[in-house]
């Protein structure tokens, strides 16, 4: 006999085992749906809701037609913190401005610290969006706002006010990089990872120096964000140091940080080690160095289609192609 919704819900809650397959129920749910599930959830055990929780943030980052967006805003308000974090990192693909509220609202009042600090994190995006022209900049004031007021908290915890500043290095507002220079010299070194983070998130070239220098941090930390930093600045001049990381780092997370921005930048140098890289024995660099590669070509198809040069007899007979009525672009049924 299929089983029924509630039946799902129960076997969910009290199975010995979580069974992956059933929390597809979970997305896209109809208001009966949710409403029996919002009855049912503060009554599962704390443990198994935070299996749960991790569960549907990992299927929904490999698989997205699921939505449980209604699971993971319901969640913001569960007792147990560490389903809350877990919620909010769910709705990280959500650029809804509808969230921006109950965000600053838990920035502002949450009681714990990994909670406060994932809402800082989350609110990131909408400067970010602001920043692209893809939000109305009402919508982005509050947030920072509020996260100014974190940053010059004193007595607020350093994760909270590290990943403010990770949040607000988006913007390109007066006073940001000030921001990001104190917490470079911050005695904490937390702080200073987050930093060199900013830096990078920010696209500003003034901090190329500080980054290409850091890529020689003794602080494996600190090393990987200027890694990361590099490539988002696209940083030409750091890609033999670059190479050096991806070869040689003790640290395998920076070694594909480095192939990741090696992958960001390109060129013909990253290009040459990226191939020689993606030959590794080493799985873990093979397989990050066949993924640069794969954007890189990407990112180089793209441009090429866009460099068409007319004294060019072999670029004017493509041309020709993708207009030709038959073959081309023209032919083709859009």
């Amino acid at each position: 006999m299929a089983k029924t919704f509630k039946d799902v819900l129960t076997t969910l809650a009290t199975d010995e085992v979580l069974h992956t397959s059933l929390l597809y129920h979970l997305s896209k749910m109809d208001r009966q749906m949710l409403d029996a599930f919002r009855e049912m959830w503060p009554t599962i055990a704390i443990q198994r809701r935070r299996d749960i929780m991790q569960e549907l943030m990992e299927l929904s980052e490999v698989n997205f037609e699921v939505d449980f967006g209604p699971v993971f805003m319901l969640a913001l308000g569960d007792e147990d913190a560490e389903v809350r974090e877990t919620a909010i990192q769910g709705l990280w693909e959500n650029e809804s401005p509808t969230l921006i509220t109950p965000f600053l609202h838990i920035l502002r009042t949450d009681e714990a610290v990994n909670v406060r600090a994932a809402a800082a994190t989350a609110l990131s995006k909408y400067i970010y969006l602001r920043e692209i022209e893809e939000l109305d900049p009402t919508y982005v004031a509050p947030i920072e706002q509020a996260l100014l007021e974190i940053i010059r908290t004193p007595t607020e915890d350093i994760e909270v006010r590290r990943r403010a500043v990770e949040a607000i290095a988006f913007s390109g507002e007066e006073g940001i990089p000030e921001i990001i220079e104190n917490a470079y010299y911050d005695d904490n070194v937390k702080m200073r990872v987050s930093a060199v983070f900013a830096m990078g998130r920010s696209a500003d070239s003034r901090w190329l120096p500080r980054v290409l220098a850091e890529l020689d941090s003794p602080i494996n930390e600190i090393r990987y964000e200027a890694a990361r930093a590099c490539g988002e600045l696209e940083a030409r001049k750091a890609v033999p140091r670059l190479v050096e990381l991806a070869r040689q780092d003790p640290d395998i997370e920076i070694q594909e940080m480095a192939i990741w921005s090696l992958g960001k930048i390109g060129g013909d140098e990253a290009r040459d080690a990226l191939i020689s890289l993606a030959d590794s024995e080493n799985e873990a660099v093979a397989f990050a160095a066949e993924d640069a590669l794969d954007e890189l070509n990407l990112f180089s198809g793209v441009l090429d289609m866009f460099s068409y040069d007319p004294d060019n007899p072999d670029d004017d007979e493509f041309f020709d192609y993708l207009l030709d009525d038959d073959d081309g672009l023209n032919g083709r049924d859009f």
